[in-house]
């Protein structure tokens, strides 16, 4: 096997050497002409280094390769494979200290709201069976008999408590989310409420028949029926201010990222500034194409590139160095501004037909891969059972007809890091399993879905931060802006009211539809 891979590798060196030597020659003879351009010379024709599988398809640092690069660098460029365990950038180390930060408190707030709504939770439940059972147990000889209407309060006491049971479980067992900067006030009050309701009882009935030790045992019964029956009734008010309030819309939100300007428009109800920070987080990840930075790099070095041409001379001496130089670049980016539009035109025209082109390409190659596959699948049905081939390994066999024309057509529109190699080879399997056509397999390359498209490992944003004037708290009101930040950009949400509407009516006559027809009698001759 290291034979083999000497042997291409001696290979692969051959065929980079005979497509280049004349071209390293002539770079060579340029080299000893302007020693100063080495950085640049070696930048045009570079090794491309290609990552695992589980690792993107391509290398983060498309953007600077593809200025010098051509249409067949696929054929002139050595790939050198290799494995590795681990590994990290910086983003990584910054999000990792970042959560390592905010985990502890998270998680302490997230198990104690949980903690104390589980302890009242329990206590409601066997509240209503204590009252029942403590005087059966205590002065059970004293009471007085209660024979079928205290059965009967029992049956009604049952299915009372487990409609409450399933209701409470319904509306508050659920699973986290977020997790919020604030509590949420109405839930807060309804705790609140339900723990001053059932310590109010509790007193009652220390005061008026522990210490009395009441003999009247139904009306003891009677007593936690009318429990069971406020419970029930806090438990529509919980419906109500939990679910129902926020139904209606009242305001419509704008949101708008501060990267590229990409902006949705939404409708929400009665919430807090918290909870409507959740809402938008939850449409962005549907609704915004996923963020893709390496787009972005594009007008930077286009303004790198302006201001790296200018040269600033200090004639009044070094105490007016910086003010100067400043003042001067700034008239010379003036001056260059009426030739600049001409340059991003041509540049943007260019991009435009590279990526038609690859994306031609790219469809063809796709389109005879299915064949393939159609064909294979034609013969496979000749064949015995255990001899045919799985979706994963039909996948793995007309991958390499494809990759390259895909592995440029990323590369152009600079979505390499956003597909890996196992995720590409996954998406191909389910495609031929369920029967689906070139185009459907390339729905998801050709045009950049929602974030909720790719892995949780290519998203920019994980961790938010919300950025409000006004308390998280507090209700949205109109006029008012908040920012949901990230490490790589914010959301920037400003709220409208939705403005009161007024129709009015108006009457139609139906005679008023009602026309005559006359005829002449005489006509013209």
């Amino acid at each position: 096997m290291s034979a083999a891979m000497d042997t291409e590798s001696t290979y692969s060196g051959y065929s980079h050497y005979s497509g280049h030597s004349k071209k390293a020659h002539r770079q060579g003879r340029d080299r000893h002409k302007s020693p100063r351009s080495k950085d640049g010379s070696r930048s045009e024709k570079s090794v491309t280094i290609q990552t695992p599988p589980a690792e993107p398809l391509l290398g983060n640092d498309s953007s600077r390769a593809e200025e010098g690069q051509d249409d067949n660098w696929g054929e002139t460029t050595t790939a050198i494979t290799g494995t590795s365990e681990h590994s990290i950038s910086q983003e990584d180390i910054a999000r990792i200290s970042k959560d390592l930060e905010d985990s502890v408190g998270l998680d302490c707030k997230r198990y104690l709201g949980l903690t104390v709504a589980a302890v009242l939770g329990l206590l409601v439940f066997l509240t209503p069976i204590a009252f029942i059972l403590l005087p059966q147990i205590l002065w059970r000889d004293d009471l007085e008999p209660c024979g079928t209407v205290c059965e009967g309060l029992f049956i009604s006491v049952a299915f009372k408590l487990l409609i409450l049971l399933i209701g409470t479980w319904a509306l508050f067992f659920r699973q986290p989310k977020a997790d919020l900067p604030r509590v949420f006030v109405f839930r807060a009050l309804l705790l609140v409420l339900i723990f001053l309701f059932v310590f109010s009882y509790w007193l009652f009935y220390g005061v008026r028949i522990l210490d009395s030790k009441d003999t009247n045992y139904q009306g003891i019964v009677q007593y936690a029926v009318s429990l069971v029956d406020a419970l029930l009734f806090i438990h529509y008010l919980a419906i109500v201010l939990l679910e129902l309030r926020q139904l209606q819309p009242m305001f419509t939100v704008k949101v708008v990222r501060s990267t590229d300007g990409e902006s949705r428009y939404y409708s929400l109800g009665h919430l807090s500034i918290q909870r409507a920070a959740l809402v938008v987080l939850e449409n962005y990840y549907r609704d915004f194409t996923v963020y893709n930075p390496a787009l972005l790099t594009a007008s930077k070095s286009r303004a790198a590139k302006h201001m790296a041409g200018l040269k600033v001379y200090n004639v009044d001496g070094p105490g007016n160095n910086a003010s100067g130089q400043s003042r001067a670049m700034i008239a010379a980016a003036a001056r260059r501004r009426d030739s600049s539009h001409n340059e991003l035109y041509y540049e943007e025209a260019d991009h435009e037909r590279r990526v038609r082109k690859r994306r031609a390409r790219l469809v063809v190659a796709v389109e005879e891969a299915f064949t393939h596959i159609k064909r294979l699948q034609a013969e496979e049905q000749q064949k015995a059972p255990g001899e045919m081939m799985d979706p994963r390994e039909a996948a793995q066999a007309i991958f390499p007809s494809m990759a390259r024309a895909l592995q440029k057509y990323l590369r152009t529109t600079r979505q390499q890091q956003y597909h890996s190699m196992e995720s590409i080879l996954q998406h191909l399997s389910f495609c031929i399993t369920n029967n689906m056509t070139p185009k459907a397999f390339l729905e998801r390359y050709l045009n950049p879905g929602p974030t909720l498209q790719y892995d949780r490992d290519r998203w920019f944003s994980k961790q938010w931060t919300l950025v409000s004037e006004e308390a998280v708290t507090s209700g949205l009101q109109d006029g008012i802006v908040f920012v949901l930040k990230c490490l790589d950009f914010s959301l920037v949400v400003n709220v409208k009211k939705t403005p009161f509407i007024k129709l009015s009516e108006e009457f139609i006559d139906p005679k008023s539809h009602k026309f005559v027809l006359r005829l002449q009698s005489e006509t013209s001759v």
